[in-house]
Order: C-alpha cells, then structure tokens, then sequence
C-alpha cells in the first residue's frame, strides 16, 4: 500500500512538474513561431513595459502586462515615439494616424495578466 501511495505521489509530482514547465493551462498564442514559455520569458526578464516577442505573417507581435488598462498607454507612447498620433479605439482596435496613413492595432487578453499586442510592419516607417 505504501508502495503503491508512492509511486502515485511521485507520477503526481513529475505531473506538476510538467504542467509548469510547459504553461499548458495558458490560453493558445495567436503566434506559432515563439512558444508561451518563450513568451513568457521574454515580459518577465525585461524592464520594458512592452516587449516584441515575434514578427509573423505581415505583423510584429507584442506582449505586455494588463496592470488595470495601463497597457494601452505602452503602445500609444511606443508608437507616439514614431510619429503616430492615436485617434479613437473600437472595441480592441485602436486607431493611429500619421501623414494621412491609418495604422490599426489590435489586442486581445491572453491572460488575466498578459496583452497580445498586434501592429502591422509598417508601423515604423
């Protein structure tokens, strides 16, 4: 009985150990090329308020903390470095201008803690 009480106990552990390691319980990514781990990683180890985790299919993609909506403020000053004036927000688009050329970004919850920040590569130009 023993016997049998630990080898559960230890299936169950390693079973922990994995879960955490792997972030399955973290909602899917709408990125295929960095991993939640990766992404994970990235926002935690930098000091930065938003942080780029990946550029994929015509779209640089970036991660911040939610902090109560204060995320919305990150990537306006990001974008207002280069010139984009933000103009109104729809839902989760929000609306850039510069020299007559509209940029929309979009955002989504990934987490209770964490946005997914997606702007189009032409935002830098």
């Amino acid at each position: 009985m023993i016997k049998r009480l630990s080898i559960i106990s230890l299936i169950a552990i390693i079973l922990v150990i994995v879960a955490y390691n792997t972030r399955f319980y973290y909602a899917t990514l709408p990125i295929e090329s960095v991993s939640k781990k990766e992404v994970l990683h990235s926002i935690n180890d930098s000091s930065e308020p938003i942080v780029l985790i990946a550029n994929e299919d015509g779209y640089d993609w970036f991660i911040t903390r939610s902090n109560q909506g204060e995320y919305r403020e990150s990537f306006k000053e990001m974008l207002g470095e280069l010139g984009w004036e933000f103009e109104y927000q729809e839902g989760s688009g929000y609306f850039f201008e510069k020299e007559g050329e509209t940029l929309i970004v979009t955002t989504q919850m990934w987490t209770g803690e964490y946005v997914i920040v997606q702007v189009p590569e032409s935002w830098e130009e």
